[in-house]
C-alpha cells in the first residue's frame, strides 16, 4: 500500500514538474519573440535579443530619420542602435552609456553631416573619438549633397544648413549612400542590401516626382513657404518657392520681438497666403505672427527635424515625405 501511494505520489509531482518546465519555457519563448518584435520608438530595432542575429551587422545612427533608411536597407542583417530619439534636439545631445557602448561595438555608425550633429566639434564625433572608433567605420550621408548656407550677417557667423533631407531629392541620394557603404561593410549581404536599396529608391522616386508634379499647381502669387525656423532652404530652392521665417539660425533668441516684426512686414509686402508652424517647435511665436498679420496658420504641422514614434502618423521616412507634399499641397492651394 505504502509503495503505491509512493508510486502514486511520485508520478503526481513529476507530472507537475513536466507542467511547471513547460509553463515556464513557453513563457520565456513568448517574451524573446515580443522582444524580437520591439520598437521603443527610438528607431532601434529589437533583434538584438534574437538568437539569429547573432551575426547581424551592428549599426549606429545618429538621428531618427537615418535610423528607419537603415531599418529598410539593412532589413534582417541588420541591428541598429538609435542616439537621438524623438522629440530630442540633434544639433546637441549627450550621449547615454547605453550608446558609448553601441558605439563601441558598432561596425558601422551613420551621422547626416552637414553640421546637424554639430560637425567635427560636434558630439557626435567627440563620442566617435572617445571609443577609439576606426574612422573607416564612419559614414557621413550627405557626401553627394551641395551645401546650403544660412545667417552670414552682423549677429551670425554664415553656417551650413544641416536640413537637406526635407527634399526628397536629397532622400534620394542618402538612401544610395547608405546602400554603397552598408555594401562595402558587409560584402556578404551586398546583394540583399542593393535589391532593398532598389525597392526603397523606387519609392523615394516616385515621393520626389510627386513633389514636382504637385507643386508645379501652386499659382504663382501664392508660392511661399513660410515656417518658423529656415530649415526648408534645400526644398524651396528644389521646388521654387519664397522662403520666409521667423529665425535663421536655432538659438536662444527664437521668436525675438524683432524677427516677429520682420516677418509680419514680408507678409504684407507680398501678400502670404498661409503660415506653416513645425511639429517640434513652440507655436506661439507664429501664433504671434499670425495675428499681427492677420494671415492663417495652417490646421496641420509640417515636419522638419525628424520623424514621429513607432506607431504614429508619421513614423517613417517615406510617411514624413509624403504627408509634408500633403500638408504643403493643401495649404498653398487650399484644395
Amino acid at each position: 500500500m505504502k509503495g503505491m501511494k509512493k508510486g502514486i505520489l511520485g508520478a503526481l509531482l513529476t507530472g507537475m514538474l513536466v507542467f511547471l518546465l513547460a509553463a515556464c519555457g513557453g513563457s520565456g519563448e513568448s517574451k524573446a519573440k515580443d522582444s524580437e518584435n520591439a520598437n521603443d520608438g527610438d528607431g532601434n530595432t529589437k533583434a538584438e535579443s534574437n538568437e539569429s542575429s547573432d551575426d547581424a551587422l551592428q549599426v549606429v545612427t545618429s538621428f531618427t530619420i537615418i535610423a528607419d533608411v537603415a531599418n529598410e536597407i539593412g532589413g534582417e542583417d541588420v541591428d541598429i542602435h538609435n542616439l537621438v530619439p524623438t522629440g530630442t534636439d540633434p544639433h546637441e545631445y549627450e550621449p547615454l552609456p547605453e550608446d558609448i557602448k553601441k558605439a563601441t561595438d558598432a561596425d558601422v555608425l551613420f551621422y547626416n553631416g552637414l553640421n546637424l550633429e554639430g560637425g567635427k566639434d560636434g558630439w557626435f564625433m567627440r563620442m566617435v573619438d572617445s571609443v577609439g572608433q576606426d574612422e573607416d567605420n564612419v559614414y557621413s550621408l550627405t557626401e553627394q549633397v551641395d551645401p546650403m548656407y544660412i545667417g552670414g550677417d552682423d549677429e551670425h557667423e554664415e553656417e551650413i544648413n544641416p536640413h537637406s533631407f526635407i527634399d526628397p531629392a536629397n532622400g534620394i541620394k542618402l538612401a544610395e549612400d547608405m546602400r554603397d557603404a552598408l555594401m562595402e561593410v558587409d560584402p556578404d549581404h551586398a546583394n540583399a542590401y542593393e535589391e532593398r536599396a532598389q525597392e526603397y529608391l523606387d519609392k523615394l522616386n516616385e515621393i520626389n516626382d510627386e513633389y514636382e508634379e504637385k507643386l508645379a499647381e501652386v499659382p504663382e502669387d501664392e508660392r511661399y513657404l513660410v515656417t518658423s525656423e529656415r530649415a526648408f532652404q534645400y526644398l524651396a530652392d528644389h521646388f521654387d518657392l519664397e522662403e520666409g521665417y521667423i529665425w535663421e539660425i536655432d538659438t536662444e533668441e527664437n521668436g525675438s520681438p524683432e524677427q516677429i516684426t520682420s516677418l509680419v512686414e514680408y507678409l504684407k509686402d507680398n501678400e502670404v497666403p498661409i503660415l506653416f508652424v513645425e511639429s517640434n517647435v513652440d507655436k506661439r511665436p507664429m501664433e504671434t505672427v499670425s495675428e499681427e498679420s492677420g494671415v492663417d496658420i495652417y490646421e496641420k504641422s509640417i515636419y522638419s527635424d525628424e520623424i514621429g514614434e513607432a506607431g504614429e502618423e508619421v513614423d517613417t521616412y517615406v510617411k514624413y515625405l509624403n504627408y509634408n507634399i500633403d500638408v504643403l499641397y493643401e495649404g498653398l492651394t487650399g484644395e
